[in-house]
């Protein structure tokens, strides 16, 4: 009844194609129709938010970047990226990094960067500031 997903990891990052492919098969969907139906949920709210984020890691990787009005790339140096990976006690993480697009192809993509290079502190002011712009 327990994920193991340092299994999970191994066969979606360091086996073989044929292995990520099916597991993206089975899990993008059912994330696109949850947040389909989350979205949905919002959107008749009353009052409106002033926006709705999902947080979607592999949202450029999976295509899924059509269904939303605006996209954020929150993008770090290799080295930051790796530090944080490791402390999360994620595994594979260079098979990770590997599996996708480079942090220049995200931002490349995305209607705002952000640089996630700093502190908390300093993360929460970026947002802050695509947010405004997002309200306007």
């Amino acid at each position: 009844g327990v994920v193991d997903r340092a299994a999970v990891a191994a066969r979606a990052f360091a086996g073989g194609d044929e292995d990520r492919r099916w597991l993206e098969g089975l899990l993008w969907p059912l994330v696109g129709a949850r947040i389909a139906g989350w979205l949905e949920h919002v959107r008749a709210l009353r009052p409106a938010p002033r926006a709705a984020v999902v947080e979607v890691p592999l949202l450029f990787e999976a295509g899924m970047e059509r269904g939303f009005d605006a996209t954020i790339a929150v993008i770090a140096e290799e080295d930051t990226r790796s530090e944080r990976a490791a402390g999360r006690g994620h595994a594979l993480a260079d098979e990770r990094a590997a599996r996708q697009l480079s942090q220049d192809e995200k931002a490349h993509r995305a209607t705002f960067v952000v640089r996630n290079d700093g502190t908390v502190g300093d993360l929460r002011r970026e947002l802050a500031g695509v947010l405004a712009k997002l309200s306007v």
